[in-house]
């Protein structure tokens, strides 16, 4: 069987998304992961570009995707990985983006009993009914990402247990008053890390406060926006109640929108009041977030090679890959230098279960 990214990521102790990286010439590697992941592709014998030819006979040689906001900081990031994996395999990508279901009806008309692609990759939605319908009829190799469902190979991030190891790190520094600003609950990772969080201080004896847990209405990006948090973070701030001395925040980007909506009070990040983010997008970094990181990369070029292995061997049982955030600590939760340290370990970038 011929060697895959898997077999050199395995080989040579990294993440997909680095091998990914340096077959694509990424800047973003060093010289010493570079070296070392081209001498094990090169003893593995690994062709990619003569699988994605032998691939493409009697094929488009083109994949689609369906996701919901092309300006999402999350869907971006997944995105580049899907672009460098499609560049080493020779393949095209069509983009589709859609807002609510009858936009997805609608490129099943016009893409998908055309014959116009060979696979696809879905994002973070529920499903038509008519959409299933139709991919079982038209025999349509699918991906799912950020979402489940039984018929499809899936991706799927631990959203509950990140935010459940977000709010026990902030328990763990002596917190015992946190709120929490999340996004639109009808998006299902804002649902399941709101019940990571209310399970956490369940558990651990604490107060839920209502007043300073609020969900985003926005339908904007699902409410994952600069806006939103910033929006959220003032209507707590003016019920006039107490603060609490902590916030776990759904994401990035709205942790950048509350960290602003409280300095317009006076109110400073980590010394006032310590948050926790969700993401890992490149910008948390610049505003020294503590976050939980989603391999976002990594999970576009994982969907790549799935689907390309779900064209290749269409009959095999649906798969599901969960993976499990890891939590990088900042200055935003006000922990101590000497005690935790922003940490990055390439070879165990993400924890993945498969059950088949």
């Amino acid at each position: 069987m011929a060697a895959t990214i898997y077999d050199i990521a395995r080989e040579a102790k990294v993440g997909i998304g680095t091998v990914s990286r340096v077959l694509n010439n990424s800047p973003k590697v060093t010289q010493q992961t570079r070296d070392r992941v081209i001498s094990v592709a090169s003893r593995l014998n690994y062709q990619p570009h003569a699988f994605a030819q032998a691939l493409a006979r009697k094929r488009s040689n083109t994949l689609g995707a369906i996701i919901p906001f092309f300006t999402n900081y999350f869907f971006i990031e997944v995105l580049k990985g899907i672009q460098d994996a499609l560049l080493n395999l020779g393949y095209d990508l069509i983009l589709h983006g859609v807002n609510h279901r009858d936009q997805i009806n609608e490129y099943i008309r016009k893409n998908l009993k055309k014959g116009r692609i060979d696979g696809l990759l879905f994002f973070s939605m529920p499903f038509p009914d008519t959409f299933v319908e139709v991919i079982k009829q038209e025999e349509i190799p699918v991906i799912v990402i950020d979402y489940f469902h039984p018929s499809f190979d899936c991706i799927c991030v631990k959203n509950t247990e990140g935010a459940m190891v977000a709010t026990q790190h902030l328990i763990s520094l002596g917190h015992t008053d946190i709120g929490m600003i999340n996004a639109n609950i009808t998006s299902e990772p804002a649902k399941d890390r709101l019940s990571g969080f209310k399970e956490t201080l369940s558990h651990q004896n604490l107060q839920i406060r209502d007043e300073i847990i609020v969900s985003s209405i926005s339908r904007k990006q699902d409410g994952f926006s600069r806006d939103s948090g910033y929006t959220s973070m003032k209507e707590i701030l003016s019920k006039k109640v107490k603060l609490p001395t902590a916030f776990f925040v759904s994401s990035d980007i709205q942790a950048i929108g509350v960290i602003s909506a409280l300095a317009e009070e006076g109110i400073r990040v980590p010394d006032d009041v310590a948050v926790v983010s969700f993401d890992d997008i490149e910008l948390a970094r610049h505003f020294e977030l503590t976050t939980m990181r989603q391999p976002m990369y990594d999970m576009g070029v994982m969907a790549v090679e799935k689907l390309i292995d779900r064209i290749k061997n269409p009959g095999t049982p649906p798969t599901l890959t969960t993976i499990l955030p890891k939590l990088i600590v900042r200055k935003s939760c006000g922990a101590r230098k000497s005690e935790h340290a922003e940490f990055i370990d390439h070879n165990t970038l993400y924890s993945s279960e498969i059950e088949k």
